[in-house]
């Protein structure tokens, strides 16, 4: 079974991958698209609210790079 919240999303397995990429990650952003439901109202990491609370301690660490702008252009 696929483990993606939504089928245009991202497998949850692969988003440490995907937080990693910022041409993926810069798209999320300007499409106003999480990267694992596809709801609008995304942060800097490309994630909505509710995906971003539910990220592991991996995920976060990431995904704080992507909110203190430090990561790749």
């Amino acid at each position: 079974m696929d483990d993606r919240l939504n089928p245009e999303g991202v497998p949850r397995h692969q988003l440490t991958f995907f937080l990693t990429q910022a041409r993926v990650v810069r798209s999320a952003v300007q499409r106003d698209c999480c990267l694992l439901c596809c709801d609008p109202k995304v942060n800097e990491a490309g994630l909505c609210h509710i995906c971003f609370a539910y990220l592991t301690d991996e995920e976060y660490k990431l995904a704080e790079h992507w909110i203190t702008g430090v990561m790749p252009e």
